[in-house]
């Protein structure tokens, strides 16, 4: 009953001793909350950035953009806090989820209508060839990327197939794919390539594509190095990496001097002719020697 007793007022005082402390901890926390919440807010503004990715030639709309808080000191320039004043604006570049929508990533205001044409440098246009699996890579080239294009079809000079880099750095504006028939008759989705060209590199790849094979190289967005080539075919292609010809061994001076004796010591072979000659009534015989 005594130990009791004593065990009371322990209990009683870390009792006391707990809720006290926990009573100034909350009242800390409210206290400092709101002060680090008020600070932050004055530090940030919203900026509008995309809710969604995004590809080059998207015209916005509302679902597409969210607002996020930047500070100050990290405001992107060009940037929009608004996002309706952004609203019906056209993409000149593809744009990743939280990424900000700036200015110099939206076609002037003047452009209205989305797509391809809206993102097609003046002066350039925009031609879509036929691919595979293959020629894309695998699918790891997209739209934004730079492409060498090479042919393969027959030369009219000697009649052989050759490969050639016929363009070098070709912007891909757009990638995709349409639903053909294949030899079957059946429904088949084929790839389908829309690159960036000068009217006259149009004309090249139009005829490449018609007349041959096409075939994409994937470059680094940072090359930007011209590389004149000269194309190659099936005799030239399997010359690649072959060994040297053995050449045949050179006999050495001396052997030359005792073949060049033995020639100069052959003498050829006396041939000698009998002949008759009559001569009235008697024969006699003379023998020459050639």
């Amino acid at each position: 009953m005594k130990n009791f007793r004593v065990v009371i007022p322990i209990l009683l005082a870390l009792v006391v001793a707990g809720g006290g402390s926990l009573l100034v901890y909350n009242w800390v926390q409210k206290q400092a909350v709101p002060k680090q919440v008020v600070q932050v807010q004055n530090d940030a503004l919203p900026v509008a950035v995309a809710a969604v990715d995004l590809p080059l030639g998207t015209k916005l709309e509302k679902r597409m953009i969210k607002q996020v808080l930047f500070l100050k000191e990290s405001l992107p320039p060009g940037y929009s806090s608004d996002p309706e004043k952004i609203m019906g604006r056209i993409l000149v570049v593809p744009l990743k989820k939280n990424e900000p929508v700036i200015e110099v990533k939206l076609a002037p205001e003047s452009v209205k209508t989305g797509g391809v044409s809206a993102v097609v440098t003046p002066g350039k246009r925009a031609l879509a060839v036929k691919g595979d699996k293959v020629i894309g890579i695998s699918g790891f080239i997209n739209p934004g990327n730079r492409v060498d294009v090479l042919v393969t079809l027959q030369d009219p000079r000697d009649k052989l197939e050759r490969t050639k880099l016929i363009l070098e750095n070709i912007l891909v504006l757009a990638t995709g794919s349409q639903v053909e028939k294949n030899a079957k008759g059946e429904p088949a989705p084929v790839d389908v390539y829309t690159l960036e060209v000068t009217p006259e590199e149009g004309e090249k790849m139009a005829l490449a594509a018609a007349q041959g094979k096409l075939q994409f190289a994937l470059r680094n967005l940072t090359d930007a190095e011209k590389v004149l080539t000269n194309g190659t075919n099936i005799p030239q292609t399997l010359a690649s990496l072959r060994k040297a010809e053995s050449q045949p061994q050179e006999q050495p001076a001396a052997a030359k001097q005792t073949v060049a004796t033995k020639t100069k010591r052959v003498q050829p072979r006396s041939s000698s002719h009998t002949v008759e000659i009559i001569k009235g009534g008697k024969v006699s015989k003379e023998k020459f020697s050639l």
